[in-house]
């Protein structure tokens, strides 16, 4: 059973003997042509990307070598901030949808900066837990608050834009290290700083976006003093409880959903599977930063003719995944005379990650229905989580009890890839 568009009864006087019509709420759209909201959102995208990578590439050390923390400790500190993030996706999509893209924007980055500034200045692992905390709120409320916008375009410019925001994500993936071993030079503190202010660039250009009301505010009805109580409460029920409703009883999303969940999965255990094949550091370096070159020019392609939005798009992107597993899986592990078949697997999983991302954008802004795509992207990337997470674990113990069973990890991973293109459904249009 298909969920309908939200209908809303039309508020003006129907003409005598004509029965009152309906109409659906338009999608949100930027005034103009949304070039200033693209504009926005990319530069927020290519400066915080920078910021973001920046730290996370010399935290692990940082929190090893200078904090003294074990390598337990360390790991639970990541985790919670990768787990709370994923945890936090549905519920945050939701608010989304509730205060506008424009103002959760803003929250996002103002919650990072305050997490970047808390790890320059915090070194127990309490405090340190605190601003993975404080990280995972801001970047469950960036993503889908980023992504609503650019789905609010102008569909002759939504995937062009889009694939400038990835574009602009990779670039920062890959300046973010070199730049942040250069501000270490002033300590970590410095860099820190750095971060937490690329963030708070970030807030002030979201702030400047007009803001998307909320569901009172739509309605009509303008909140002052005394109603603000009664205002929140509106837009909560309405748009929290009824958004997060509306797409659990999506049955034909909630089957996308679960069939391409393993996108994630297949995308973030490359950081895992390619340097436990024990490569080296400099190859190691030379794979992500191919990955990062692949996965940003397969995006004008993506983006010419409305590709992204076929079917067979997110199909390619999880094969080309699994065939780079296969490929991880045919080198053996070590240094030295493996290049090619690194880089190899490198071209592979960047264009893997780049097919998938393009066409899981253009399919979540098909299929939403109107003022629902924050809480429909986070149903997607809550699930999605969910199965990255689990199959972390899996990966992790299969690497640890070695010998054959680590063997099975990039063999596995290479299956679901498979699998998940082979059973994949995408939902019907709205």
């Amino acid at each position: 059973m298909r969920t309908t568009r939200p209908m809303v009864p039309s508020t003006s006087t129907p003409h005598p003997g004509r029965p009152l019509a309906r109409a659906s709420t338009p999608r949100a759209r930027p005034p103009g042509d949304g070039r200033h909201v693209l504009a926005v959102v990319v530069g927020v995208q290519l400066a915080i990307s920078i910021g973001f990578f920046a730290v996370m590439a010399h935290l692990v050390a940082y929190l090893r070598h200078d904090l003294g923390l074990l390598a337990g400790t360390i790991a639970v500190v990541l985790g919670v901030r990768v787990a709370l993030q994923n945890m936090l996706f549905l519920p945050a999509g939701a608010i989304t949808d509730a205060v506008g893209p424009a103002r959760a924007g803003a929250l996002a980055c103002a919650l990072r900066a305050a997490g970047f500034a808390l790890l320059g200045v915090i070194d127990g692992p309490a405090g340190l837990l605190g601003a993975a905390a404080v990280l995972a709120v801001g970047g469950a409320l960036f993503h889908p608050a980023a992504q609503s916008l650019l789905a609010g375009v102008p569909p002759e410019r939504r995937a062009r834009g889009f694939a400038a925001y990835v574009v602009a994500g990779q670039a920062g993936a890959v300046a973010g290290p070199p730049v942040g071993l250069a501000l270490l030079a002033g300590g970590f503190g410095l860099l820190s700083t750095a971060a937490a202010g690329a963030w708070a660039i970030g807030a002030v250009l979201f702030l400047l976006l007009p803001a998307e009301r909320g569901a009172a505010a739509r309605a009509g009805t303008r909140l002052d003093v005394r109603g603000l109580t009664s205002g929140v409460s509106a837009v909560l029920r309405d748009r929290l409880t009824g958004g997060v409703s509306a797409v659990l009883r999506d049955r034909d999303f909630r089957r996308f959903a679960v069939t391409a969940a393993p996108s994630t999965l297949l995308a973030d255990q490359i950081v895992t599977v390619v340097p436990l094949k024990e490569v080296g550091a400099g190859s190691t370096t030379l794979f992500f930063c191919v990955v990062a070159v692949a996965m940003a020019a397969v995006q004008p392609w993506c983006a010419a003719g409305g590709r992204g939005e076929r079917p067979w798009v997110l199909r390619s992107g999880l094969v080309c995944a699994g065939l780079g597993y296969l490929a991880l899986l045919a080198m053996p592990s070590g240094e030295g005379g493996h290049t090619g078949v690194l880089l190899v697997a490198a071209v592979l999983h960047g264009l893997a990650q780049g097919l998938m991302q393009s066409a899981l954008f253009q399919t979540v802004t098909r299929c939403a229905p109107s003022g629902r795509f924050g809480v429909y992207f986070g149903l997607l990337s809550f699930v999605a989580g969910v199965a990255a997470l689990t199959g972390g674990f899996v990966v992790g113990g299969l690497f640890d009890a070695g010998g054959g069973a680590a063997a099975m990890a990039p063999a596995g991973l290479a299956l679901i890839a498979v699998l998940s293109a082979a059973v994949l459904r995408l939902p019907h249009h709205r």
